[in-house]
């Protein structure tokens, strides 16, 4: 049956089992958003492109599936950038479709033109280095190799942005939807490679190791490994750190979590390793600047190095490892607990594991006492957050330093840092996504300067009736520069303070809730009176803006 290429596409990312589609509609795209008029797709319409790329991203991170955003040629490709570019660190499956100008008009100054003719934008070049594949689809005759490419991409372990980009006219041309037959949607399987070798060399370290440590990040997560990182840790007795986007992969009420590591964390997991350790087992983690104290040599000196990922180009890209197996953590650590339990083996000595470094036994004078001082009402929400919402809870955090240290994550909950470009005004948007793959309650965390570039996508929350917990650090200024400007320029701020508005008027003209902690009496207040999961929340937490942590980020 002939149909227009614009239904085509539609039924497309139906095979692909997208489910929602976030965007803005535009001339250059109509044709496909008729189509998606009586598709199964669900379309939402954010309230800039930028948030319909976050929702996107939110949804993919959350669901595991592949997200999806829709916007028109010209400015509404443009202000998906960042949203993209976002998606592309973290690796997250997103199919963009975008509208074009028509083919007929490429090199004639169209209005919103971006073919790259005749010194026209060239969306190819703006988008090549932040997407997995882009194709601006001129003609029809190659329409089946372009969607099995994207496919082919968008269903890999090591997904990531894939862009299509479509000229109107070719959008409204006739095809047989017969080859959607060609188009294989589903995930392509791999013969798996004989890994036997490396993961016994791996399985022996381990048993040699005298205090062996997991650094266990998000690609533990995503392969859906966490209870065998769980039963690896236990069945050793080993403790377990994670990188700040792995927080999650083991209860961090476990006795044998020792929290994130990373620059911004006060927790026990850096001295362990420098000072304990003899073997680190990176599983799914990468050794960034973050997660590695701007690769702080005490960390692998005099260690033995064991590393797993399913990314071949994240082995062995920072340090020499001695084992390094480029595989699915879920089932690498299956074959390695097979090999453990085929061999005789003594678990590793209880009083060689540290605890006397979890952050609750440490001095009154430590880094991590000093920094709960300083924000002491950050510290206590935290704690009733882990109180009132241990499990199916979802935070997306652009705050990061706060969550690191105080807020616990177990395996029935989710945390999402915004640490792949770190962009400002992404949790709201990617926790409105989020949740529209569950009904899980949602909760997005930022400051009061990223607060204000993205509070606008509050209304498409109230739109589409999603409930959604918003925290709002008010201290009226971008507080990292504050801080920085504070240790390495002499106090010399320079547009770093603003002055907020009134935010619970602010609230009430979304018609949302508000309520502000000022004090400790507010926080009881707070959680016995708040809806966490049918409402619209805006929590209003102030804070002293000359409160700073004390690492340096040395920039």
């Amino acid at each position: 049956m002939n149909v227009q290429v614009s239904e085509l596409i539609v039924k497309y990312m139906e095979r692909l089992g997208i489910e929602v589609i976030f965007g803005m509609p535009g001339a250059h795209i109509l044709p496909v958003y008729d189509s998606l008029y009586d598709s199964t797709i669900q379309s939402v319409l954010a309230k800039h492109e930028q948030g319909a790329a976050f929702m996107a991203g939110g949804y993919a991170r959350a669901s595991g599936k592949i997200g999806a955003c829709i916007t028109t040629a010209g400015p509404g490709a443009t202000n998906l950038v960042t949203g993209i570019a976002n998606a592309y660190a973290d690796g997250l499956p997103m199919l963009i479709i975008t509208g074009e100008a028509p083919t007929y008009i490429f090199g004639k100054g169209g209005l919103q033109e971006s073919s790259g003719e005749g010194g026209s934008i060239d969306q190819k070049a703006l988008f090549q280095g932040i997407t997995r594949y882009h194709k601006i689809i001129e003609r029809t005759d190659y329409l089946t190799n372009v969607l099995n490419r994207a496919s082919q991409i968008l269903t890999s372990p090591d997904s990531g942005p894939v862009l299509l980009s479509l000229p109107v006219n070719v959008q409204k041309e006739m095809v047989d939807d017969a080859i959607l037959g060609n188009i294989k949607t589903g995930p392509v399987v791999h013969a798996p490679r004989d890994q036997s070798q490396p993961i016994a060399q791996l399985a022996q370290l381990l048993v040699e190791a005298r205090n062996p440590v997991i650094v266990a990040g998000y690609g533990c997560i995503k392969s859906g490994g966490q209870a065998l990182v769980t039963r690896l840790s236990e069945s050793l007795n080993v403790p377990v750190v994670t990188s700040l986007k792995g927080k999650g992969a083991i209860s961090e009420n476990s006795r044998l979590s020792l929290g994130s590591l990373g620059v911004t964390s006060y927790g026990p997991a850096y001295r362990y390793i420098a000072e304990e350790s003899d073997l680190i087992v990176f599983l799914g983690a990468g050794f960034n600047e973050r997660t590695s104290h701007l690769w702080d040599k005490k960390l692998l000196g005099n260690k033995k190095i064991a590393q797993v990922d399913i990314n071949e180009d994240q082995l062995e890209k920072v340090f020499q490892a001695d084992v390094a197996i480029n595989g699915d953590i879920k089932e690498v650590l299956s074959s390695v607990l097979t090999q453990l339990e085929a061999c005789r083996y003594k678990r590793k000595n209880p009083t060689k594991i540290r605890h006397d470094h979890a952050p609750t036994q440490q001095p009154a004078d430590s880094d991590y006492a000093e920094f709960k001082n300083r924000f002491p009402l950050v510290e206590k929400f935290y704690a009733r957050l882990n109180e009132a919402l241990p499990d199916n809870t979802w935070v997306f955090d652009d705050n990061i330093i706060f969550a690191q240290n105080f807020y616990k994550v177990t395996t029935g909950n989710r945390y999402f840092p915004n640490s792949g470009i770190s962009s400002l005004g992404h949790a709201i948007p990617a926790a409105i996504g989020a949740r529209f793959a569950d009904k899980k309650s949602a909760w997005a965390i930022l400051g009061d300067g990223g607060f204000q570039m993205c509070c606008m996508e509050i209304m498409t929350a109230v739109n589409y009736s999603i409930p959604l917990n918003i925290v709002l650090f008010n201290n009226s200024t971008m507080g990292l520069i504050r801080k920085n400007q504070t240790q390495q320029y002499q106090g010399r701020f320079i547009d770093c303070d603003f002055i907020n508005p009134d935010y619970a008027t602010l609230a009430h003209s979304f018609g949302i809730r508000h309520f502000r902690i000022e004090t400790m009496q507010d926080l009881p207040v707070l959680f016995d009176s708040m809806d966490f999961h049918q409402d619209i929340n805006l929590i209003e937490i102030m804070i002293d803006r000359d409160a700073f942590p004390n690492y340096s980020s040395r920039r």
